[in-house]
């Protein structure tokens, strides 16, 4: 079975704890593909599959994007171009879902992820805005399914008290991406932040990244 991850720094795996190593120890005999990339929005995505096609003999994709088209905002350097609006993000996103089934037999839709570990928060509500428009796509595909990796966070945080962290400096996103690989040492900049699934408010730790290993897991073993 070939598996593709199709995203963002999430799906890399840098900064923070890379799910994708969690899933490869669980599914030896499986081929997984990290297709995943730093900065990436649903705008920069679509233009990557452009340039570069997929392979088309996937048996299962995950796309997992939309989070850095909220958390760019936020910082000080604009890494990747993002959607003007939520109907450009419609537009681009089903562009993107389209190039991605004609590669694969099946395809996930997940729901972004988190900017800072209060589900409260104005950027998280942007985000709940971008999973909805996601759900309602994915409707219109009968391979499609939808993953809502947000509610799994949410049922974490809501047994945590999590603090507001979020690093909106690039530099230090940087830094922790090349001095910061250990899950260990993750972990320990985690907690000392205060945060319960991520490193910074973003990008995950070794419980983030437990999370999101589960939740993929329990979809791979429906098409085993």
């Amino acid at each position: 079975m070939k598996i593709a991850l199709i995203g963002d720094s999430l799906t890399e795996g840098r900064p923070g704890v890379p799910f994708i190593r969690k899933l490869k120890e669980r599914y030896p005999g499986l081929t997984l593909v990290n297709l995943g990339k730093p900065g990436e929005s649903v705008k920069s995505l679509h233009t990557r599959l452009n340039k570069t096609k997929l392979d088309t003999d996937y048996d299962l994709s995950f796309l997992w994007i939309g989070v850095n088209d909220v958390y760019t905002k936020l910082l000080k350097v604009q890494a990747q171009p993002i959607a003007a609006d939520q109907e450009e993000f419609r537009e681009l996103y089903t562009a993107v879902l389209e190039s991605v089934i004609s590669s694969s037999k099946h395809v996930v839709a997940v729901s972004p992820g988190l900017v800072g570990e209060d589900m409260q928060n104005a950027p998280n509500q942007e985000l709940k805005e971008l999973a909805a428009i996601i759900l309602s796509i994915t409707r219109s595909y009968p391979n499609v399914d939808f993953l809502d990796i947000r509610s799994a966070f949410k049922n974490k945080l809501d047994e945590s008290d999590s603090s507001g962290y979020i690093s909106t400096g690039v530099l230090t996103v940087m830094k922790e991406a090349l001095f910061y690989k250990d899950p260990k040492r993750i972990d320990k900049l985690s907690e000392k932040r205060g945060l319960h699934l991520t490193l910074d408010g973003i990008h995950l730790n070794s419980r983030g990244a437990e999370v999101v290993a589960e939740e993929f897991a329990a979809v791979i073993d429906r098409y085993l």
